[in-house]
């Protein structure tokens, strides 16, 4: 073990070099790249700051040229690649990786003399800190890199333009540039020397841009060189002016490097497992609250995943005080009975597309209130009846009608859906098309309303009657005699009794992973059987059964190719959550299961911590085997459930409280 990580295992030295890393600095702000193959993300970057913290990303540094030059003799440490598929470095071998605790990059030159190069990003800061370092007896080398600015929003791509303001302000160990005037200028501190030599770096080669079927040929600016005499640690620091933790950027770069290096240290050493460090890196900073990151490089905060994700991020790992804010950030939020699936930045419309959000968060409210932990018990009155008032105003919204049709029908259960609008979490939509509309009742959405009518009918006589009324309808209309297990949906499109059959995780919530099962004894094995024959793979549940009609086996192609299967078959790794802890509903929770489960459904997923997204779980995976993964590289509600899964697989699990009335 090392001791700066506190104990923390490091992950091992990885030997993909494509695979991904992840730097976060708690703002919404990133940087990530892969492990030695160059940029093949729009969103890969050294500096990525998050200008209306989390949202309005910008990419201020995309990069490096990188060189050693030794008695004169450069030999490059950065990779880049080129349309039409030309490489160019390392002409020195990289040979070792490591991800704890945070990249760090091993080169060996051609004398053998090796160098170190670390890169972190501190927490609450919108910089990041680079270091390079000979290993062993210092050697009269000079080190030299070439910062690459595109200067624009993330999502965007960056072309040669006479518009790009190659000028610097310079001064002794600091360089400030500002390529465009709607962007924060890049603040650079540095223990070398600086020279100014405009230049542009043309048609750099984004292959996975180019795989998902996007535009993947940008351009970047490069103002100048800084040069380092490695007899001592080449430091620099970037941060963008005016922003938070920007401008640290301005002083002694050693000195800055130091006290930040040592900070990041100890805050870095708390987590106790991978998956701890990993769930860091999504709980964010959002005006004078905190939310969560949806997943990296290109999500941000939305309804459905916070409130899925913090189980595991917030609540399972006894973080109350910021599972308090992050509720109490979205209590003000109802309308009309619904939250918002995302959050409203500045000009933006709110989007009101989710049946499901606003039952995920009343059931989130109710464990928070139901668990245990110092922030809870200290929970003031007023912030208790905020979060009350807000799950009241859900259910009553939900009860009386509200938008999209979504209301309790007359047997008690919830009906949504019309034509046009995806409400589920299945909410792929190309163009006006909604690949898996599923309108009607959906059966985890029944799950959830009845789950989070449990939060306040203790106090509420009227929520009581309605969990027995839906509850009855439940058993009597989901359970499919001839599949053995529940319908997908039933009152398919508002036609009475007409039921889609199909094999989907869905089902799965109401047996487990939510504080109510809705099904016991024979029903409740039964779909346990049915899902783990037909949908369960080692990196989760596929979303449609490989038998079914309309089976995608690859999440590969173009917009359109991707948006159709992306809940056809494609495999989500949050859904092991819920089915292992289903698993151990109908298998029985005891020393002996719980071993099993650790061994059959959470290593497979610690495994998964060395490839694709290093230290992170990823959004989907292919349906069919070797179940490739895709999508994001770091999803936060991927993390969450696995974080729940390793403490419910515990030797001593932390066990679910229910809501009173439920008990």
């Amino acid at each position: 073990m090392r001791p700066e990580l506190g104990g923390l295992e490091p992950a091992p030295s990885v030997a993909d070099p494509s695979a991904e890393w992840l730097e976060a600095d708690g703002l919404g702000g990133f940087a990530s790249g892969t492990v030695a193959a160059g940029r093949r993300r729009r969103y890969h970057g050294v500096l990525i700051p998050a200008l209306t913290p989390p949202t309005g990303r910008s990419a201020l540094v995309a990069g490096f040229d990188v060189w050693v030059e030794d008695d004169g003799e450069p030999t490059s440490l950065s990779v880049q690649r080129y349309s039409p598929d030309v490489t160019t470095g390392p002409s020195a071998p990289l040979t070792h990786f490591a991800v704890d605790p945070w990249p760090t990059w091993t080169y060996r030159l051609p004398s053998g003399t090796e160098i170190e190069q670390e890169l972190f990003l501190p927490r609450d800061h919108s910089a990041v800190v680079l270091r390079w370092r000979v290993v062993g007896p210092a050697r009269p080398l000079v080190l030299a890199g070439r910062p690459h600015l595109p200067g624009r929003d993330v999502h965007a791509l960056h072309h040669r333009t006479p518009a790009f303001r190659f000028a610097a302000d310079i001064a002794p160990g600091r360089v400030r540039w500002k390529p465009y005037p709607d962007v924060p200028a890049v603040l650079a501190a540095h223990n070398g020397s600086y020279r100014h030599e405009p230049t542009w770096y043309s048609a750099f080669q984004l292959d996975e841009e180019r795989a998902r079927g996007f535009d993947a040929v940008e351009d970047a600016g490069a103002p100048g060189i800084i040069r380092w005499q490695l007899r001592s640690d080449a430091v620099l620091v970037l941060g963008a002016e005016g922003l938070a933790g920007g401008d640290v950027a301005t002083g002694a770069a050693e000195e800055v490097a130091t006290r930040l290096r040592r900070r990041e240290r100890l805050l870095r050493g708390r987590a106790a497992t991978r998956f701890e460090r990993a769930a860091d890196r999504y709980v964010v900073r959002r005006a004078s609250g905190r939310t969560i990151v949806a997943g990296y490089p290109w999500f941000t905060d939305w309804g459905r995943d916070t409130f899925i994700a913090m189980r595991g991020l917030c609540l399972a790992t006894g973080r109350w005080e910021v599972a308090r804010q992050i509720l109490l950030q979205w209590a003000g939020a109802v309308s009309e009975g619904m939250l918002p699936n995302r959050f409203v930045d500045q000009g933006d419309a709110p989007e009101f597309n989710s049946v499901d959000a606003s039952l995920w968060y009343a059931v989130v409210v109710g464990e928070f209130l139901a668990g245990g932990g110092p922030a809870r018990r200290r929970l003031a009155a007023r912030d208790r009846r905020q979060l009350e008032e807000a799950v009241e105003a859900i259910l009553d919204g939900y009860q009386r009608g509200t938008r999209f049709g979504i209301r309790a029908d007359t047997d008690g259960l919830l009906a949504a859906g019309q034509p046009g609008v995806q409400l589920t979490w299945m909410d792929a939509k190309v163009g006006d098309w909604v690949v898996t509309p599923r309108i009607g009742k959906p059966v985890e959405v029944q799950a959830l309303w009845i789950n989070a009518l449990a939060t306040r009918s203790a106090d509420n006589p009227r929520w009581r009657l309605a969990i027995d009324r839906a509850r009855a309808s439940f058993g009597a209309r989901f359970w499919n005699p001839a599949a053995a297990s529940l319908f997908d949906v039933v009152d398919v499109d508002g036609v009475p009794d007409r039921n889609d059959a199909s094999v989907r995780p869905n089902q799965v919530l109401a047996v487990g992973g939510l504080p109510e099962a809705l099904l016991s004894g024979d029903r409740a094995a039964a779909v346990v059987t049915r899902i783990e024959r037909e949908l369960l793979t080692p990196l989760g549940l596929r979303t449609l059964a490989p038998s079914a009609p309309g089976y995608r086996s690859r999440y590969e192609g173009g917009p359109v190719e991707r948006d159709g299967g992306y809940h056809q078959g494609t495999v989500w790794p949050w859904l092991l959550g819920p089915f292992v802890e289903a698993w151990l509903r109908v298998n029985g929770s005891t020393t002996v299961t719980r071993e099993q489960a650790r061994v059959r459904f959470l290593a497979p997923l610690l495994a998964h911590l060395d490839e694709a997204g290093l230290g992170h779980v990823s959004e989907i995976a292919d349906g069919d085997s070797p179940h490739t993964p895709r999508g994001c590289p770091f999803q936060a509600w991927s993390v969450g459930e696995a974080l729940r899964l390793e403490r419910l697989l515990s030797p001593t699990p932390t066990l679910r409280r229910r809501p009173a009335a439920a008990r």
